[in-house]
């Protein structure tokens, strides 16, 4: 996973330029765990008033082109976005309270083996499963 040092490097060798805006939303991202650019864009506010919403979203493009954020749909809103910083994981997302619950990635490990029989290698950063979580199923977590 990529280190600050890494991050900023990867900026410059892409043609970016190093901005404030762009290392607020960073930290934004990491800060938050999984959130939505307007989540993005009102945390980044409370300390720059001057970022404005199109700024979030360009910045939040570059950073997942770039392989420091990614994006996955936990609703059927707006993406949201989390550091790649962490664990590679999925999400499970309860359809009742709305918890969001990242799995390890080698837990999927069966799975993906499945699919890879079939020639198809699954991005498991991008897979969300809906269903109900324990607690609103009546059951002990």
């Amino acid at each position: 996973m990529p280190d600050d040092h890494d991050w900023r490097a990867a900026l410059r060798e892409k043609g970016y330029r190093l901005t404030p805006q762009r290392e607020l939303i960073l930290a934004a991202v990491d800060a938050l765990g999984h959130a939505t650019p307007d989540e993005v864009l009102a945390h980044v506010q409370q300390t720059a008033s001057t970022v404005n919403a199109s700024t979030v979203y360009r910045t939040l493009e570059v950073l997942e082109e770039l392989g420091l954020i990614r994006h996955a749909h936990l609703s059927d809103r707006a993406p949201t976005y989390h550091s790649t910083r962490g664990h590679e994981h999925f999400h499970l997302v309860c359809r009742s309270c709305r918890a969001v619950i990242s799995v390890d990635a080698a837990e999927a490990a069966p799975f993906v083996e499945v699919l890879r029989g079939k020639a198809f290698t699954p991005d498991l950063g991008h897979l969300t499963v809906f269903g109900r979580c324990a607690q609103c199923e009546g059951e002990a977590p």
